[in-house]
């Protein structure tokens, strides 16, 4: 087993968690929006809160495997590891509400928590951003004018889902971060 395999078992599983809790949350969105017995309006605003955590977990986890020789184990490591993936569980696991059904209105629900969610993202992007500076394999990418000019985009946007106000805003936001990651993913 290389160092890699080591680290990105405990990453992983953390990671599978977040992907399964936003699909999770998904699904009792659904349930609960379908069940003629309550009156649940799902929306747009959630569910692309949803896509863009999901997005952004993949984004992560395919950076992972880039740098995955310059992975090595050590406590500090190990711990950055879990401190990281667990912040990502954070937000995936915020971005449903637990108990659907007592939702009358998702869109309600993200502008509750849209706030936390794309902090913890924003935190977690400048996190990542400062390991890859304090690399000299990987320092140099950052300020290439294609990395450098989608990560500002990326950060200018969810700084702008933050404070927008209003659906039509939040929802024109919101579709333009899920179509940065589906443009990019399409490339």
């Amino acid at each position: 087993m290389s160092e890699f395999e080591f680290i990105f078992a405990l990453f992983g599983l953390l990671l599978g968690l977040s992907i399964a809790e936003v699909l999770g949350g998904l699904a009792r969105a659904i349930e609960a929006h379908l069940n003629p017995k309550t009156h649940v309006r799902i929306g747009w605003l959630t569910p692309l809160l949803g896509a863009f955590v999901l997005l952004d977990l993949l984004s992560f986890w395919q950076a992972a495997w880039v740098v995955r020789d310059l992975v090595a184990v050590s406590s500090h490591a190990l711990m950055a590891v879990t401190v990281f993936a667990s912040a990502y569980y954070l937000a995936a696991h915020l971005v449903f509400p637990r108990e659907a059904a007592a939702e009358s209105d998702f869109d309600d629900h993200f502008f509750r928590i849209r706030r936390v969610v794309l902090g913890v993202m924003i935190g977690l992007l400048a996190c990542q951003i400062a390991w890859y500076a304090s690399l000299p394999q990987l320092a140099h990418n950052l300020v290439a004018t294609l990395p450098l000019t989608l990560t500002v985009i990326l950060a200018l946007l969810m700084i702008a889902a933050m404070l927008v106000p209003g659906r039509a805003w939040s929802t024109a936001v919101m579709a333009a971060l899920v179509a940065r990651y589906v443009v990019i993913y399409l490339l």
